[in-house]
């Protein structure tokens, strides 16, 4: 088969993209009658169109594998392409095999569900006595604890020092933002718990068990549990986003994206050789052979029993089919109707990779979806193109809608960071002199943070987390701007202090400054104040 490469400058909603294109009928099986018409020309479309330089799929139907494929390339620039082999972090769909763990151990009897987690861990505990007595096995994985959403990321990414142990004792000190069970906001740092739960009642690290007790069994041999494995691995697929308005590697990928007390909750590497075999377990009940099973059905109907109610928001006109009439989440899944069906389904997101499990139970459909840029309208518009031709409906231009979807994205960051710009009152200065916003501060869940006065420059420093350090340049009033010295963050922020009535800090608060910045980087929780001298 060929390929052909060519190198083209696009300028679209302000980005300049430089961008390869890739014509081809893709790496991996031969194209497949039950595939939609011209499937390959559709990929490569969508390639061009969302500057994606690389993606893989995995399709399976009534207990078959129909495509494990790969489509262009592992890293801009070079030729090595993707292939079904090609490994990519699957992020937060690693959040199935932590609910799937915990499954195998209530099957085992050494865990229950409705089981309040201090059985498993008594010293486990959250800011609110009650919370901490009640919240069960259960609650680790459905996002209604009354924590805000992603609460206590910072303590994870970009990796720091602290281990995973250590981040689950923190949990105390993080204020709930709702009642108990009242509210859905996602998380990650209670699948570290469900980690740790696994760890005190198996004797196994999670990394272990779940390589054992999944991977091995379904023969997943090449998915790997440990993110700190992923770099060694020669068949991988690079992270790209856009950076500073350009699509580029992300060059410091491996310093920034995850660290490995992350695994439970985003750190499993795999291609779609192997999701391919975790779709096909999924959708026959955990059926791995004719006389062999991970897990039982009644076990495959509790994953997938809708847990806490999710918001439904009327969308936009350009994707009008994709309008959803319902969503809950699961057991580390998330359902929710696509066109009238009832999807099982989940996405994972790290810094320049994005990717999507969804199944149609009751259509014995399967579809995983692994790409290495951060654009999740690329996904979509294969992903129902796709359930369109499987569950017969009417077709649609998915193509256009999701890119109308995309151009309005970058449309609206670009004018909220304007409206900021323009707001700035640039005729202010400092309050008090520059040394006096120095000083070492202290969160109550983070721990430390230092600003430091270095060649008449503030500089900020997070102890525990070695990416985040940057410099701070006056904005207005007592706000300063910390602009992280890796560019690749994405992720400059506010830092505002306020004062005593004698002028000394009181306290700082923190927020990021584009909506386009990761939403785990929550340094809106963060409330720093002056730490005490011994």
């Amino acid at each position: 088969m060929g390929l052909k490469i060519r190198l083209i400058q696009i300028n679209k909603i302000g980005l300049s993209i430089l961008l390869f294109v890739i014509a081809f009928t893709g790496y991996g099986q031969q194209p497949i009658k039950n595939l939609p018409a011209n499937f390959d020309k559709y990929i490569q479309e969508v390639l061009q169109k969302f500057h994606v330089p690389g993606l893989a799929i995995a399709i399976v139907k009534d207990g078959k594998v129909i495509l494990s494929q790969g489509y262009g390339v592992r890293e801009m620039g070079k030729s090595a392409r993707v292939d079904e082999h090609t490994l990519f972090p699957i992020a937060s769909n690693s959040k199935a095999f932590t609910a799937t763990a915990l499954a195998l151990l209530v099957e085992e009897g050494k865990l229950e569900w409705d089981a309040p987690v201090i059985n498993y861990l008594p010293d486990f505990r959250m800011s609110d006595p009650y919370v901490t007595s009640a919240l069960s096995v259960r609650d680790l994985l459905v996002h209604r604890s009354g924590l805000a959403p992603y609460a206590g990321d910072l303590l994870q990414f970009p990796p720091s020092s602290y281990t995973r142990e250590e981040i689950v004792h923190k949990l105390r000190y993080i204020p709930l933002a709702t009642s108990f069970r009242s509210t859905y906001a996602y998380d990650n740092i209670l699948y570290l718990v469900a980690a740790e739960v696994i760890k005190a009642v198996s004797g196994q690290e999670w990394e272990e068990f779940v390589q054992q007790r999944i991977f091995d069994k379904i023969g997943m041999q090449e998915t790997i549990s440990q993110f700190s494995r992923f770099q060694p691995t020669p068949n991988r697929a690079t992270s790209h986003a856009p950076v500073n308005g350009r699509v580029q590697v992300m060059e410091s990928f491996f310093k920034q994206g995850l660290g490995d007390v992350s695994n439970p909750a985003g750190g499993i590497v795999s291609n779609v050789t192997d999701m391919s075999k975790w779709l096909l377990t999924q959708l026959d009940s955990g059926r791995i052979s004719d006389n062999q099973r991970l897990f039982s059905p009644s076990t495959a109907t509790e994953l997938w029993a809708g847990v806490t109610p999710m918001k439904v928001s009327k969308i936009n006109e350009a994707i009008k089919p994709a309008q959803m009439d319902f969503s809950s989440y699961a057991l580390g899944f998330r359902l929710y109707t696509y066109r009238g069906e009832k999807m099982v389904a989940h996405g994972g997101k790290l810094d320049g990779f994005v990717s999507y499990v969804n199944m149609v139970p009751e259509k014995e459909l399967g579809i995983a979806i692994l790409t290495n840029q951060e654009c999740t309208n690329a996904y979509m518009a294969i992903l129902n193109h796709l359930l369109d031709h499987f569950l017969e409906k009417e077709p649609f231009d998915w193509i256009s809608g999701y890119r109308t979807m995309e151009d309005l994205k970058f449309r609206r960051i670009t004018t909220l960071e304007n409206e900021a710009v323009a707001s700035r009152n640039t005729s202010s200065k400092p309050l008090l002199p520059l040394d006096s916003y120095a000083g070492h501060f202290e969160d109550p869940w983070y721990g430390p943070i230092a600003v430091t006065l270095e060649n008449n420059k503030l500089i900020m420093r997070f102890e525990h987390s070695p990416e985040l350090i940057g410099d701070m340049d006056f904005w207005q009033y007592n706000t300063f701007v910390v602009r992280w010295r890796n560019r690749e963050l994405r992720a400059d922020a506010y830092v505002t202090y306020a004062l005593n009535e004698d002028g000394s800090i009181d306290q700082i608060k923190m927020k990021a400054i584009s909506p386009i910045t990761d939403v785990s980087y929550d340094f809106h929780d963060l409330l720093l104040k002056p730490a005490k001298t011994n």
